[in-house]
């Protein structure tokens, strides 16, 4: 009997999809499993280093990658009794990483498990800071009585590093209608449905993308629509986030403060580190101010032309 099934979409992994998979396959403490990947039109050498491993390999058209309905595809396919979801380019970093995240499921009512992200090797500040801020060290179990202390938090969930009951995913199953933030979607409808989600800090995976400010931009224009299409944007979510747009505006100004003092004081290593460091938490507060400003147009685009709208979509949600 298959105890987990590890779905992962893939186009033009390479080099990383072999250290995903590589790290899958030397997991420790945990039963059967099968990995299921779903390629869909990889040119590089994706599929070729998947076939040296044990993997079911299923082929789509690019054209028809839709991140909803492919991961509902694969898990119709699977037939393990959890269903982890891991990216491409998703690092397990510990030989106990799926043992960490099965665990969970011990208690009946939890329903899903995601498990933290851990900043590659030289990430920017905004990535470091931001995925410090969502995937902390704190074990959470999300149900309703933490819904107001989390804020905007309560419903995040990543189908990046995560698992799902098979049984839960059956009744939810991932929104066919979003092109984006399904993870997002399915959190909501598993929450909504009287199951529990827990947040599993010891199930770490290394994951992170460095943006430009224009893409940090649109991506959170994105956000901000998806939260406001899903009903999860009001009060307790904005003041939550405007909590830790704050926090992390405030340390990074502190930051800046003591490199200036330091070089007014004549502390500096006159080497130039001081000023390489005041620049990069320059970059990271330009930043957060580019996603405050996506965000905020985002769970107002009701009010934008649908032509501001394309321009302002990273996602093309609009097209």
């Amino acid at each position: 009997m298959i105890e987990t099934s590890i779905i992962i979409p893939t186009k033009n992994g390479a080099e990383e999809f072999e250290a995903c998979l590589a790290a899958i396959y030397s997991q420790k403490g945990t039963g059967p499993l099968e990995v299921i990947v779903i390629d869909s039109g990889s040119t590089d050498a994706t599929l070729e280093i998947a076939e040296r491993y044990p993997a079911r390999i299923e082929r789509i058209p690019p054209e028809t990658f839709h991140h909803a309905r492919t991961r509902n595809f694969a898990a119709s396919l699977a037939t393990g009794k959890f269903l982890v979801c891991l990216s491409q380019d998703a690092i397990p970093a510990s030989e106990t990483w799926l043992a960490a995240l099965i665990a969970n499921f011990k208690d009946p009512s939890v329903g899903a498990v995601y498990g933290r992200h851990l900043p590659k090797s030289g990430s920017s500040l905004e990535r470091q800071h931001t995925l410090d801020t969502i995937y902390g060290n704190e074990r959470i179990v999300k149900e309703p009585s933490m819904r107001e202390k989390l804020g905007y938090r309560y419903y995040h969930f990543s189908d990046a590093n995560s698992a799902i009951r098979r049984d839960v995913w059956q009744v939810t199953r991932f929104p066919d209608e979003l092109k984006f933030f399904e993870d997002v979607g399915i959190a909501k409808r598993i929450l909504d449905g009287g199951w529990k989600i827990v947040y599993e800090p010891r199930a770490s995976v290394h994951h992170s993308h460095d943006h430009t400010v224009m893409e940090l931009f649109k991506r959170y224009f994105d956000i901000g629509f998806a939260f406001k299409h899903l009903g999860i944007w009001g009060d307790q979510a904005r003041s939550s986030m405007l909590r830790d747009v704050w926090g992390l505006l405030q340390k990074k100004l502190s930051q800046l403060d003591r490199n200036g003092n330091g070089n007014r004081n004549g502390h500096g290593n006159g080497n130039g580190h001081s000023n390489g460091n005041s620049h990069r938490l320059g970059a990271c507060i330009h930043h957060d101010l580019a996603k405050s400003a996506g965000l905020f147009l985002g769970v107002n685009a009701r009010y934008l032309p649908l032509a501001v709208k394309r321009r302002l979509s990273g996602y093309r949600l609009f097209d």
